[in-house]
């Protein structure tokens, strides 16, 4: 399962059985200065059977971590941990900009593109679909 977490949504992906393609699943609304929703993270991976969580981890520009890297390791390490899976995480800088492109490309409007936060699914599926063809890749 990859993950975007944010502040304020966390975008989820799926992989196929054979591991090689990576799909948009939802994403979850967060509410400001509330914990990660582990709990229902946990209810998702265990409804798919999930074997591996694949979280974005936003780093700068530079390429340095940073105090919001911490968060999300702590939320993907919590996640994994409660699961009993693995957890890498995946260098995501710029994958909700890629994702937005190739959203806007479909000819949604604004207000469609939107809805459901299908970007920061999208996202999700782009940072899982980095480590499925790639999981050397994992900091």
């Amino acid at each position: 399962m990859g993950v975007d977490f944010g502040e304020k949504r966390v975008g989820l992906a799926v992989s196929d059985p054979s591991n090689t393609l990576a799909t948009p699943l939802q994403t979850l609304k967060r509410r400001a200065g509330k914990r990660p929703p582990i709990a229902r993270l946990a209810e998702i991976a265990r409804d798919l059977d999930v074997g591996q969580v694949v979280v974005g981890l936003p780093l700068s520009l530079d390429g340095t971590e940073n105090r919001w890297c911490e968060e999300v390791r702590a939320m993907g390490t919590t996640l994994g941990e409660r699961l009993g899976v693995g957890v890498a995480f995946i260098d995501e800088r710029l994958t909700s900009v890629r994702a937005e492109r190739a959203i806007r490309s479909m000819g949604l409007s604004k207000k469609q593109r939107e809805q459901k936060g299908r970007i920061d699914a999208g996202a999700a599926q782009l940072i899982l679909q980095a480590w499925l063809d790639h999981p050397e890749v994992a900091r």
